[in-house]
C-alpha cells in the first residue's frame, strides 16, 4: 500500500488550482496548434519554452505535457475535414477520415477519434504508472558506462528506426553532437569551437536550437507550402458516433492502445510510427480489407488510439531512464533541465511530487481532452480559415521575443534566426531536425559518461566486459548498426541468384 501513497499525493499536486489551470491551458493550446497544419507539438513547445522560466517546475512540465497529447487529437481535425494532417501522427487518419467526411460522417469520425484518443491515452497512463517506477528501480544499477551505452543506443535507434532517409538522419545526429561540443569543456575548462566569441563560451543554449529548428524553421517551411487559404466546411453534423460505430471501432481502439503503448516506449518509436503500425494491423485483421481507404471507421479508431497511447508511453524512458525517445521528448528533457531537474531513475524518489504530479496530470488532461474535443469543433473549423500569411508573422514575433528573454541577448536572437534558416534548408533537403535535436540533448550525457567510464576503467576499455548491462546495450547497438547492412547484402545476393536462375 505504501507505493500508492506518492501516487495519491500526485493527485493532490495536480488538483491544485494553479496546476489544474495550466493543465487546461496546455491541452487547449495543444489542440489549437494541432489544428494548424505543420505547426505541431514540438514547434509549439519550443516557442513556449521561455514562458516556463518563471513557472514552478511541476506546473511547467504539466503544461508542456498537455500541449503534447492535446496536439495529437488536434491534428485529426484537419485530417478528417481537409485531407491535410495537422500533425505527422495524423497522416494515416487522412485515408479513411476524409472519406467518411465526404460521405457526411465527419462528426462520427471526429467523435470516434476523440473516444479512441481518450481510451488509448488513459490505458497508456495506467501502464506508465506501474511500469516507470519498476524501470527506474532497475536503472539505479546504472553507472557511467551504462549511461554511455544507453545514450549511444538512443541516438542510433532514433536515426535508424525513424522514418525517412537513414543516412540523412545519422548526418543530422552527428551535427547535433558537434553543436553540443561548442563551449567550455566541463572537465578541463578549455574552450572548444568558440572562435574567441565570448557569447559562445558557455555553449549553445538548447532553447535557442529548439526555437530555431522547430519554431522558426517550421514556420518558414509551412509558409512556403501553404501559400493558399484552405476551404474548411462550415458545419459538422452528428458529432457523436452511433452505437454501431462504437461497437465496430471498439476492437480497433483496444489493439491500437496496446500497440501504441509498446511502440511509444522504444527510442525512435513515437506517435507517428505507432499510428502507421496500427493502421496496418487493422487492415490485416479486417474481414474485408478493401473497405480501408473508402471510409472504414476502424481506420480512424485504431491509429488515433495508438498515437495518443504512444505519446503518453514515450514519457517512460524519459522519466525513468533520462533518455528521450523522440524529438518532442527531447524538448521535454530540455525543459526539465532548464528547471534544474535531471530526468532519470532518481527522479521517482528525489522528486516524487513532480514525477507523480506530471503522470497524474495526464489522467485529468485526457478527461479535459474528451470534454472539450467535440464542443470545440466549430471553433477549430473557424481557425482553419485564418490565412497563414496572417498567422506566421505573429508566431515569428512571439518566437523572437521569447529568444531575447532567455538571456536578454541579441546574439541569441541571431542564433535563433540562423537555426531557423538551417531548419528550413534541412526540411527542403529532406533532413528531419528531430535526430539533430535529440543528439544535441544526449551528447552531453554521452560525452561525460564516456569520459567518466575511462577514468573508472583507468583507460582500459576491456573494463566494459566486466559490466553485463553495458555489454548487452553495446551488443544491441551493434545489431542496430549491422542489421540494415546485412539485410542489404542478403537482398543483393538473393537478387543475383534469381537473375542466374532466369539466365539458366
Amino acid at each position: 500500500m505504501d507505493m500508492f501513497v506518492p501516487v495519491l499525493q500526485g493527485f493532490g499536486t495536480v488538483l491544485e488550482p494553479g496546476n489544474l489551470l495550466y493543465c487546461f491551458i496546455g491541452v487547449l493550446v495543444g489542440m489549437l496548434i494541432g489544428v494548424l497544419p505543420g505547426l505541431g507539438p514540438a514547434a509549439t513547445m519550443a516557442i513556449l519554452l521561455p514562458m516556463t522560466f518563471g513557472i514552478e517546475p511541476v506546473t511547467a512540465i504539466i503544461m508542456l505535457a498537455g500541449i503534447f497529447y492535446g496536439a495529437q487529437y488536434g491534428g485529426t481535425i484537419t485530417s478528417v475535414l481537409l485531407r491535410l494532417p495537422g500533425e505527422a501522427s495524423a497522416v494515416v487518419t487522412v485515408f479513411d477520415g476524409f472519406q467518411m467526411a465526404k460521405q457526411g460522417r465527419a462528426g462520427a469520425a471526429l467523435g470516434v477519434a476523440a473516444i479512441g484518443s481518450f481510451i488509448g491515452g488513459t490505458a497508456s497512463i495506467l501502464g506508465l504508472t506501474f511500469l516507470a517506477p519498476l524501470i527506474a528501480g532497475f536503472a539505479l544499477d546504472f553507472g557511467p558506462p551504462e549511461y554511455a551505452a544507453l545514450a549511444l543506443l538512443g541516438v542510433t535507434l532514433v536515426a535508424t528506426i525513424s522514418s525517412g532517409n537513414k543516412l540523412k538522419a545519422l548526418i543530422a545526429a552527428s551535427i547535433g553532437v558537434f553543436l553540443a561540443m561548442v563551449g567550455r569543456d566541463v572537465f578541463t575548462g578549455t574552450e572548444r569551437f568558440t572562435f574567441d566569441n565570448l557569447s559562445l563560451s558557455d555553449g549553445i543554449d538548447f532553447v535557442t536550437v529548439a526555437m530555431g529548428l522547430f519554431g522558426l524553421g517550421e514556420i518558414l517551411y509551412n509558409l512556403e507550402e501553404r501559400h493558399k487559404a484552405m476551404a474548411a466546411p462550415k458545419k459538422v453534423k452528428n458529432v457523436w458516433p452511433t452505437r454501431g460505430d462504437l461497437k465496430q471501432s471498439a476492437p480497433a481502439i483496444g489493439r491500437g492502445s496496446v500497440l501504441g503503448f509498446l511502440l511509444g516506449i522504444l527510442p525512435g518509436g513515437g506517435a507517428t510510427i505507432s499510428s502507421l503500425a496500427a493502421y496496418g494491423v487493422e487492415k490485416k485483421v479486417a474481414k474485408d480489407p478493401s473497405r480501408f481507404g473508402k471510409g472504414a471507421i476502424e481506420g480512424v479508431a485504431g491509429p488515433e488510439s495508438a498515437n495518443n497511447a504512444a505519446a503518453t508511453s514515450s514519457f517512460i524512458p524519459l522519466l525513468s531512464l533520462g533518455i528521450p525517445a523522440n524529438a518532442t521528448m527531447a524538448l521535454m528533457f530540455g525543459a526539465l533541465l532548464i528547471q534544474g531537474i535531471t530526468p532519470g531513475p532518481l527522479l521517482v524518489t528525489e522528486e516524487p511530487e513532480l514525477f507523480w504530479g506530471v503522470v497524474n496530470s495526464m489522467y485529468i488532461g485526457n478527461i479535459l481532452l474528451l470534454i472539450m474535443a467535440i464542443p470545440l469543433i466549430g471553433v477549430f473549423v473557424k481557425i482553419l480559415s485564418v490565412r497563414p500569411a496572417i498567422l506566421a508573422p505573429i508566431t515569428v514575433l512571439i518566437t523572437l521575443i521569447g529568444a531575447y528573454t532567455i538571456k536578454n541577448s541579441v546574439f541569441d536572437v541571431g542564433l535563433v534566426v540562423l537555426f531557423g534558416v538551417i531548419g528550413y534548408l534541412m526540411k527542403k533537403a529532406g533532413f528531419e531536425p528531430g535526430p539533430l535535436v535529440l543528439a544535441f540533448v544526449l551528447a552531453e550525457l554521452l560525452e561525460s559518461s564516456v569520459r567518466r567510464s575511462l577514468i573508472l576503467f583507468e583507460g582500459d576499455l576491456g573494463g566494459v566486459f566486466t559490466r553485463p548491462i553495458t555489454l548487452t546495450l553495446l551488443v544491441v547497438f551493434l545489431v542496430v548498426i549491422l542489421l540494415p547492412i546485412i539485410r542489404k547484402v542478403l537482398g543483393r545476393s538473393k537478387t543475383k541468384s534469381q537473375e542466374k536462375e532466369l539466365v539458366s
